[in-house]
């Protein structure tokens, strides 16, 4: 695994900054079709605003086929949704074929998304030693060290043996339908994108391999291809501890 490390001076540089990084990947694939599987969070957000107001024509968007790295179990107008803001600041501005949008039905019965996602997931995306192979898989880390919706809790699910799985948030029980680790390592290119104070530590632990560092499940992001941190200034300025 190939690690890299960017950093910028605020979240805003920091989503312009993989907007141009991200345009470039996908813009240089020599592939038609680009699985690119999304994540939610602040700096996200940014982005999608970005490449909807500022990047729009420079982004080849017929090759593009979205998908989620995690979702809420809410209807796609609620605010929690992952889709739902994807949509809103992205998707209704560009204008695509519902056919490269693959979201998951937060709105549907857990057990049964969960195994037809899986399915489209087999159906669409490449298959490469045994597991579907994303081009470019976005992630979030967050305050406690969880990325996708695998919290530390739930550790198993980084070697499940499953496509998806279902996931509960340890505080509010909230449940959730996540890829899981195998599929997450198994993408071209992961990027985590971070910012803020809060998740400095935990991430300087995890870029330094520290100790008790394996306790969290970003620390378990180790990518066939290429692993990307994007960071703020904020939250790499923590050094190792």
């Amino acid at each position: 695994m190939a690690q890299f490390i960017h950093s910028t001076k605020t979240p805003d540089d920091l989503a312009d900054l993989f907007a141009r990084q991200m345009i470039e990947w996908i813009n240089e694939s020599d592939k038609d079709t680009f699985h690119l599987a999304l994540s939610g969070g602040k700096t996200p957000s940014l982005l999608f605003s970005l490449l909807a107001d500022k990047y729009r024509k420079e982004v080849s968007w017929p090759k593009i086929h979205f998908w989620w790295g995690d979702e809420r179990m809410v209807e796609p107008d609620n605010p929690e949704s992952n889709f739902g803001v994807v949509n809103k600041l992205l998707f209704q501005k560009i204008g695509l074929m519902q056919t490269q949008i693959h979201r998951i039905k937060g709105e549907a019965d857990p057990i049964g998304e969960s195994e037809r996602y899986s399915l489209e997931i087999q159906a669409f995306v490449p298959i490469v030693n045994g597991w579907p192979n994303f081009d470019l898989i976005m992630l979030g880390l967050g305050d406690d060290g969880h990325t996708a919706s695998i919290f530390s809790a739930h550790l198993e699910l980084m070697e499940s043996e499953g496509i998806t799985a279902i996931a509960l948030h340890p505080e509010t029980g909230q449940k959730r339908i996540t890829l899981t680790g195998k599929v997450l390592n198994n993408a071209k290119k992961v990027a985590f994108l971070a910012s803020g104070r809060s998740k400095s530590t935990i991430l300087n632990q995890i870029i330094h391999h520290s100790p008790g560092a394996a306790a969290y499940p970003a620390s378990h992001i180790s990518p066939a291809g290429e692993l990307h941190w994007f960071a703020d200034e904020e939250c790499l300025g923590e050094r190792e501890i």
